[in-house]
Order: C-alpha cells, then structure tokens, then sequence
C-alpha cells in the first residue's frame, strides 16, 4: 500500500499520542491563528517551528545558516511540552492543563516579521 505524501508538519503531530496530540494541536492553532503574516510553519530542530523564510530573510539563522531564522517552536518532550521562543527562552510544561493558550497567542501577535528581523539584526550586531 502506497501512502500519499503526508505535509511534514502534519506528519510531525500525527505521530502525537492521547493529551500530548491534543496539547499540540492546540498550540498550532492558537499560534497559526494569531501569527503575524510572513511566518512560516516548517519542522525545525525536530519540531514545530515557525519561522521567517528565506524568501524575506535569505540570510537565515546566524547559527546555522542553513535554518531560516526562528521565531518560536513547540517541542513534544518526554516529560513536558516546552515552547521556545525568539531563541533566548524555553517555557517547560509537565501539564498540559497549565498552557496559556490565550497568552501564547497574544506573545505571538505581538511582533510583525520585520519587526523581528530588525530586533534580531540589532541584537546580532550588537554581540559581534
């Protein structure tokens, strides 16, 4: 049996277990439905990611230039979910009922891409 090509993003929470699927699910939700235009979803770092795309930042992470540059990713770990965001935090979740969905979504709705890019920009030339 041949399966049809499943998008990796979709793939990546298919394979999501009971409250944990559910969890996620619910992020991308709240997070595709506040993101600012101009992001991306794509699977980075083996988890969701939401970035800018080459097409408007070509430059890509500073890190690894073969990675656009992140925004914010959820990660399904063993023992929690944890939400990195703008590459200088992680927030661990042991449960999910502790998520702000509502929050996250306000954070993420809070910066347009350009506004990142120069945030990001600034903070980059101002380490070197």
């Amino acid at each position: 049996c041949i399966r049809d090509s499943m998008d990796p993003v979709e793939e990546y929470v298919d394979q999501l277990e009971g409250s944990r699927k559910i969890a996620n699910e619910k992020l991308r939700k709240v997070i595709l439905k506040n993101l600012p235009k101009g992001f991306e979803e794509v699977i980075s770092y083996k988890m969701l990611g939401y970035v800018v795309p080459y097409s408007v930042y070509p430059k890509g992470y500073h890190c690894n230039t073969t990675l656009p540059l992140p925004f914010i990713n959820i990660a399904s770990q063993k023992s929690h979910i944890a939400i990195y965001h703008m590459g200088k935090s992680c927030i661990r979740f042991k449960k999910e009922e502790d998520i702000p969905y509502k929050l996250i979504g306000l954070l993420v709705s809070k910066m347009t891409v350009q506004d990142w890019i120069t945030l990001y920009e600034k903070n980059i030339k101002g380490n070197k």
